[in-house]
């Protein structure tokens, strides 16, 4: 069959799209930014473009053309600079049913239970919006409703899930009594298989969870035990805690940054995430415990784990070192300037220092946002090695300065190296 991927490039959409290439499909990847999917995976079709802008059943036509099913597995959790809820969610698929009524593919969707006490969140309300609309537009559908997706790889909540269990001494939760049910990757991959082969009947709606049902503090102590790390107490903390966390990520979502630690998450979590009451779990058999057991930690997990929640740290330390470099100095422009005099007159050193301050103080705002950021830290780096360069020539003395101007230069570079080689997110 040829089938079409929506979010092809994701921690789901990519799991899917290499079970259905095993399965002998002849698949095709939609995505926003498919470059690394594309050398990852070369046997697949890969197609650019932005769900958020694919508002008219015209944009959706020439791609589905010759697709015999189309797997929908683009979501977000929050809107943010780099998401709009409900374009992606619902208005996109509004486009899509409308210009898959004359080929009529199968439509399966990954869609999740929306009828929870955060189901007024627009996460879970676009997401139901368009379940409902899929079951309404008449076409053959397949809705597959998954619990907390556990896999080999992490992201989302299940990069948190890992990142808490490495804290060190002891683990600090809100809602550590909330139950949890979680699906393996593998099974939600297996059922969208299932569908695609006609397993599932039209029209069908489907939660994808274990029947084991945990806390998410044992869930947290279980992938601690993964980790090989020795045992934590778990230390529960009232709902009001997260909330400055909880602020700093929404703030972050506003400048691109994906935290699953914005208040869309905390609201789920509070709640828990369950199956529908008295719903069948079909294939999604395996436990918590049998999705780690089947994937055997390496030291690049540890790694992982560690370094996930001191990646903000680094990122907010490279911002707040490059904005004070370039404010200080302003404070006493004349003072700073001197540093150009053996090269330049007063007035020119003067405007020379200015925009240097200037400089750093644009990349260190410009690394908050995340379509920037990696941009910003090449600047940086190149600009640190400019510094470098100019003050050993202008004033080599500096390196013997007892206050390590220049010094204090060369771990920034590792740090912002450091922050380069973990930015990616998928």
């Amino acid at each position: 069959m040829n089938i079409l991927i929506l979010g092809a490039t994701g921690f789901i959409g990519s799991a899917t799209a290499a079970r259905l290439l095993a399965d002998g499909h002849r698949v095709t990847g939609l995505g926003r930014n498919p470059s690394r999917a594309r050398l990852k995976l070369p046997d697949i079709k890969w197609i650019a473009a932005d769900l958020s802008k694919m508002l008219r059943a015209e944009d959706w036509s020439a791609i589905i053309e010759g697709h015999d099913a189309v797997v929908n597995c683009a979501g977000a959790l929050q809107d943010g600079l780099a998401d709009d809820l409900a374009a992606t969610q619902h208005k996109a698929m509004l486009a899509l049913y409308a210009a898959a009524q004359q080929a009529r593919p199968l439509i399966v969707q990954i869609s999740a239970r929306t009828n929870g006490a955060a189901g007024d969140r627009p996460f879970l309300t676009t997401k139901r919006q368009a379940d409902e609309a899929l079951a309404a537009s008449g076409l053959p559908h397949v809705i597959l409703r998954a619990a907390l997706v556990l896999g080999r790889n992490a992201h989302g909540g299940s990069a948190l899930l890992r990142a808490l269990a490495a804290l060190p001494f002891s683990i600090p939760l809100v809602h550590a009594a909330s139950p949890i049910a979680a699906v393996a990757l593998d099974d939600v991959a297996a059922a969208v298989s299932s569908a695609v082969a006609g397993q599932f009947p039209s029209g069908a709606d489907a939660d994808l969870a274990s029947t084991e049902q945990l806390t998410l503090a044992k869930l947290v102590t279980l992938h601690r035990q993964w980790l090989g790390l020795p045992h934590a107490n778990v230390v529960c903390l009232p709902a009001i805690a997260s909330r400055p966390v909880t602020w700093l990520a929404d703030a972050a979502g506003r400048l691109g940054w994906r935290s699953p630690l914005r208040s869309t998450a905390m609201a789920v979590m509070a709640e828990g995430i369950q199956p529908s009451a008295g719903s069948d779990p079909g294939i999604a058999t395996a436990s918590a415990r049998d999705i780690l057991r089947m994937n055997p930690v390496g030291v690049q997990d540890l790694w992982f784990a560690r370094l996930y929640l001191l990646k903000p740290l680094m990122i907010g330390t490279l911002s707040i070192f490059w904005l004070l470099s370039g404010f200080l100095p302003l404070l006493d422009v004349q003072r700073a300037a001197t540093h150009f005099l053996p090269l330049l007159q007063a007035g020119p050193a003067t405007s020379l220092t200015v925009l240097t301050c200037l400089i750093d103080m644009l990349l260190g705002a410009a690394v908050l946002v995340r379509p920037l950021a990696r941009r910003a830290m090449h600047g940086m780096m190149l600009v640190s090695l400019a510094y470098l360069a100019g003050a050993t020539i202008v004033e080599p003395s500096l390196w013997l300065d007892p206050l390590g101007p220049l010094v204090k230069v060369l771990p920034s570079l590792v740090l912002t190296l450091a922050t380069l080689a973990i930015l990616d997110e998928r």
